[in-house]
């Protein structure tokens, strides 16, 4: 029985019933009652041959219930199976957060789409992580070229959210990651250090992203921000981030970390940005990494606050990290990824294994919250099609932490997301996720065939993708050709003949896999003109620099022709590189 998530306690019965088509409601009781599982989305649901019978505690519960019969319903029609469930969350509140911060803002439609999905697999929570891509009126020329979401969509997504019993919780880093609004004349005397730097392993520059927490402006700063995008959401709770704060202590705050510890410094500003979260009636989320490096701190967060244990890889030491929460008697959710990003077509052996790890530690060690991340480093150039295993994947294990029925999971992706009978385009997607291993090589947070097409030019020295252009002289050309088969296999099997009544969401989801797809190859495709450039094989190299070039150039045209239908603004922050790679084959270098 396809059913995702599975629920905790499922018992087949013989026999069949069937919903009249008349007064079908007649035909299902609902009541609260004590006799579903004792906690607040407990339900218990039987089908007999005499009809439908419902027992929750509260709302969620009766949420939860309806989610099941929904699924059943697509399954089987108005002929439904007879059967016992009994069901209940492993976490109170089970999170999607999307990146729409560097590169990739989804319009509205798209928004309110993907919410409406999840609602079905019980999640109850979203997040937007929002650097500079709310459409604050003082910072127009900041977001404009990169599309940036308006007051009035937040209220129409958190109403919407509402209705689903999805909380829209408030999501805008305050600390670090702000490279963009530091940028601006008017705000770049607030960044703790004014100048790139070069990062510890000397390969890329980190440009100022981190506010000075000693600036007499940070605060009044923030606080605008706050005042002009809090208002829009109904939520009880505000996610200020306060990650990855790498320039901290290395300006305008040196002299006082060395004196107080930059720890402390940080901790201090923490409970500042706390303060201000506390005095609009909000409970303050943020990221953990930072803290966890200052354990004997950890102590003294404020106990009103929900620590955000986040990591992306299989091996993540979220038991190490979660117990120290657990300890400190701190809030905390635990936070895997999707391990999309820098992939383009998927990480899924890595995303699958950390999402597992993250549920088993965040159960054991009491977890209040299961939010799966979903980020779009170097330019977010992967489409919400490849990340949708994963989400699925995720709100499986946040509500029943139990080892995972992929085929299951691919056959409830088939019906309710690409709502293709033939199961093909969510077999195709999936496998593209696993495609990368038949290259041979692993690297944290990427793999090759996410990050040779989209490489920075190495003069800019950026962070992200800037591994791409060194994968060629580490991967046999046997590998990389087997790579390419089968992405090409998987592609062929996205040529399906669609319906001319196929929903226009399956169009666009077949769109959205083909052309990453499409991408991962020619970064294949680019890995094999480099060998052969340095082998000096000038014919294979001129070949494969003319296919390339023709091919780049027809998916530029493609992918800035499927654009609107999906994302705001234009493609100008997402797929730069695929002029860089154009440049690269004219070169001949």
């Amino acid at each position: 029985m396809n059913l995702l998530p599975n629920p905790r306690s499922l018992q087949k019965r013989p026999g069949i019933f069937t919903l009249p088509k008349r007064r079908p409601l007649s035909a299902i009781k609902v009541a609260r009652s004590n006799t579903a599982p004792k906690t607040p989305e407990g339900y218990a649901l039987t089908i007999s041959k005499n009809g439908i019978e419902i027992a929750f505690h509260d709302s969620g519960g009766l949420r939860a219930v309806m989610a099941t019969l929904r699924q059943l319903f697509r399954e089987h029609g108005r002929r439904l199976p007879c059967l016992k469930i009994r069901d209940w969350p492993d976490f109170a509140r089970r999170g999607v957060m999307l990146d729409i911060s560097r590169g990739r803002v989804p319009k509205l439609g798209t928004l309110l789409d993907l919410v409406e999905k999840l609602a079905d697999f019980k999640i109850n929570e979203f997040q937007l992580y929002t650097e500079h891509t709310f459409a604050y009126k003082k910072y127009k020329h900041i977001w404009q070229s990169w599309g940036a979401l308006t007051a009035k969509e937040i209220k129409i997504l958190d109403a919407r959210c509402r209705e689903l019993g999805i909380d829209l919780v408030p999501n805008q880093n305050s600390f670090g990651h702000l490279r963009y609004f530091l940028e601006d004349p008017r705000l770049k005397k607030l960044g703790e250090i004014s100048e790139p730097f070069l990062a510890e392993t000397k390969d890329f520059l980190r440009r100022p992203t981190t506010l000075a927490p000693n600036h007499p402006g940070t605060l009044p700063f923030v606080r605008g921000l706050y005042d002009e995008l809090l208002p829009n959401f109904s939520s009880q709770f505000f996610n200020i981030g306060g990650d990855e704060t790498w320039d901290l202590g290395k300006g305008q705050s040196k002299k006082l970390c060395e004196t107080k510890g930059k720890g402390r410094v940080y901790l201090d500003f923490i409970q500042k940005l706390h303060r201000e979260v506390s005095s609009r009636k909000k409970t303050m989320m943020f990221w953990g990494d930072i803290i966890l490096k200052q354990p004997t701190l950890i102590r003294e967060l404020p106990k009103n606050l929900i620590a955000l244990n986040w990591g992306y890889e299989i091996n993540h030491p979220f038991e190490k990290e979660a117990a120290q929460f657990a300890k400190a008697k701190i809030q905390f959710y635990v936070c895997p990824g999707t391990s999309t990003w820098q992939t383009l077509v998927g990480k899924h052996d890595n995303g699958l294994a950390n999402l597992h790890a993250a549920a088993k530690a965040g159960k054991k060690f009491g977890a209040i919250g299961f939010l799966n991340t979903d980020w779009g480093d170097g330019g977010h150039p992967q489409p919400i099609a490849v990340s949708w295993p994963l989400f699925a994947a995720g709100a499986a294990l946040a509500w029943n932490s139990k080892p995972l029925d992929e085929k299951q999971m691919l056959a409830v992706l088939s019906r309710d997301v690409f709502a293709d009978p033939t199961g093909r385009i969510a077999e195709a997607g999936f496998k593209l996720g696993f495609a990368h291993l038949k290259l041979g090589v692993k690297a944290l947070n990427e793999t090759p065939l996410g990050t040779v097409i989209a490489a920075p030019k190495p003069e800019d020295r950026e962070l992200f993708c800037r591994n791409g252009l060194k994968w060629a002289a580490k991967i046999s050309k046997r590998k990389i050709l087997a790579t390419l088969k089968e992405i090409q296999q998987q592609r062929a099997k996205l040529n399906l003949r669609l319906s001319p009544i196929t929903i226009p969401r399956t169009k666009i989801l077949v769109t959205e896999l083909q052309l990453a797809a499409r991408m991962a190859e020619q970064s294949c495709q680019f890995m094999l003109w480099q060998k052969a450039v340095a082998a000096k094989n000038n014919p294979e190299a001129n070949q494969l620099a003319r296919t390339g070039i023709r091919e780049l150039r027809q998916l530029e045209d493609d992918f800035k022709a499927y654009w609107p239908l999906r994302n705001k603004a234009t493609t100008k922050h997402c797929s730069p590189f695929l002029k860089w790679r154009l440049a690269d084959y004219l070169r001949g270098k």
